[in-house]
């Protein structure tokens, strides 16, 4: 194959990313704006979630859970910042029999209090305008702060709308109201940050653990990496040469390096997790809901709220595995998506068996080499995506569907030691297998849906991808040196001052 070869199909992989991301500019990544309705409502978007063997030193006997809200945080963004949504409900959920429905769920619910801070001005007391803070911030829900964010955690056992409900209280006091910590507004109303921030992480007692966790919401600097600008202008990429070199994974500028995010982060014993019987697999996926109605006030008076919101929760955000609803799911179901659950996955089989974005690549650029796997249905994207991969992180008893699975019987690998291409590169503690912070599932994607996994046996023979051997990237670099390697391991947010 020729140099142009190679170029021309990575970046007709990387376009067809583009074509089911179009309907929401400026961006999509993970799950950034990735579907219609959720454009409209920033607040409940999940971007990225992550499920994991803690890898921080003395802590391999628990499983990390990080849920990413609300894309494309401009740190200089205020005043109003990102605070997460009041009338929304945040969940994390966790399969661990295989049925493709959730045995435990974490609702987080937030609330926004306003201290109405006053300055006398003339003899009298008038309210400030400033949203977040009059002064200084340098503890949890100190007096400079004009506005304190806190949230409950209750933890659901079965049915997450009918199940048996207990609070996430603090280990250190039973207190069951968390304070999140401000965004980073900039280093004069928050000067050391970093030890602000970790003031916020608690150690909580989960009900029915024997075990206290650990807990952190916060704004984070966001995780996902991904060469985004210029895919959007018409694949305007330096793409690898047919003979691979690593510098080819780091020529391309990643687009979401001056954006923060907002991490819903929860440490679990693993034994908590698991439902015991020898099974060491569970799965994962995180969502958000709003209520059915909203009833808009035309003259909301002094602390009262603009809108009224109420009837039965509705579902609006889904991401289990990162990249799906951009490069697997059509366009007309992607809201359709957001709404379901795994259970009811089935209505989205073809997108998986009989996927359109490598036979895209082969109709516009086969004769050049870009050849798609033959094998239909694609049983390769079947194990990743709907059953886990036999020996990997298959649960014993599995219903397909699309979630995040883990297998937690393997052993965690230390920061330094993790391969950033996870499984595919003989790594079985990393994606598929769960997902790292330091996991570059961009790159692992565009070679699994060119037929990676068949060059593996995996679901199918290196002959049925005349192009899974092809080292497809996008040019953004990532890998576990962008981290930490503490809870919560997402690094601190980038502050809007001093620019």
């Amino acid at each position: 194959m020729s140099v142009l070869s190679s170029r021309v199909a990575l970046g007709t992989a990387i376009f067809n990313t583009v074509l089911a991301c179009a309907w929401s500019p400026p961006a999509c990544a993970s799950s950034h704006r990735e579907a219609p309705f959720i454009t409209r409502a920033p607040k409940v978007d999940a971007t990225d979630f992550y499920m994991f063997r803690s890898y921080e030193p003395g802590r391999d006997k628990f499983v990390t859970l990080v849920a990413n809200y609300v894309p494309l945080q401009d740190p200089y963004g205020g005043p109003n910042y990102f605070a997460l949504d009041p009338d929304a409900l945040y969940e994390i959920h966790i399969d661990n029999n295989g049925d493709a429905r959730e045995d435990l769920t974490f609702q987080f619910r937030f609330a926004n209090s306003i201290k109405d801070a006053q300055f006398t001005v003339g003899g009298k007391k008038v309210s400030i305008p400033l949203v977040i803070n009059g002064g200084a911030i340098d503890g949890v829900n100190p007096p400079g702060i004009n506005v304190r964010e806190t949230y409950g955690v209750t933890v659901v056992r079965g049915d997450r709308r009918h199940g048996s409900r207990a609070a996430v209280t603090n280990a250190d006091g039973g207190a069951a109201v968390f304070d999140k910590p401000i965004d980073n507004i900039g280093a004069k109303s928050i000067p050391e940050y970093a030890k602000y921030a970790a003031k916020h992480v608690y150690n909580v007692h989960i009900p029915g653990c024997a075990t206290p966790g650990r807990m952190f919401v916060g704004q984070r600097k966001d995780s996902f990496v991904v060469n985004l600008g210029e895919t959007f202008d018409l694949i305007n990429i330096k793409a690898p040469a047919v003979e691979f070199s690593p510098s080819a994974e780091r020529d391309a500028r990643d687009d979401l390096a001056d954006k923060n995010v907002t991490s819903i982060a929860l440490e679990v014993a693993t034994s908590c997790l698991t439902a015991g019987g020898g099974d060491p697999v569970i799965g994962g996926w995180t969502t958000a809901s709003l209520r059915q109605g909203r009833l808009l006030n035309p003259a909301p008076r002094s602390g009262a709220g603009a809108s009224k919101e109420g009837g039965a929760w509705v579902q609006v955000s889904r991401l289990g595995m990162p990249l799906v609803n951009e490069v697997v799911i059509g366009l007309k179901d992607k809201d359709r998506f957001n709404h379901s659950a795994p259970a009811a996955d089935g209505q989205f089989a073809d997108y998986v068996t009989n996927p359109t974005l490598p036979a895209l690549v082969e109709v516009l650029f086969g004769s050049a080499g870009a050849k798609a796997p033959t094998n239909f249905p694609r049983n390769d994207l079947v194990a990743a995506f709907l059953t886990g991969i036999k020996g990997v992180n298959q649960p014993a008893t599995v219903k397909a569907a699309e979630m995040l699975r883990l297998n937690t019987a393997v052993a965690p690998l230390p920061m330094g030691a993790q391969k950033r291409l996870g499984v595919i590169d003989g790594d079985s503690a990393g994606f598929p297998n769960g997902r790292r912070p330091g996991d570059d599932v961009v790159d692992v994607a565009l070679r699994v849906v060119m037929g990676k996994l068949c060059t593996l046996n995996i679901g199918c023979a290196p002959a049925d991808a005349p192009a899974g051997a092809i080292r497809f990237t996008d040019g953004a670099y990532l890998d576990d040196s962008a981290f930490t390697a503490a809870f919560p391991y997402l690094t601190t947010p980038l502050a809007g001052s001093p620019q």
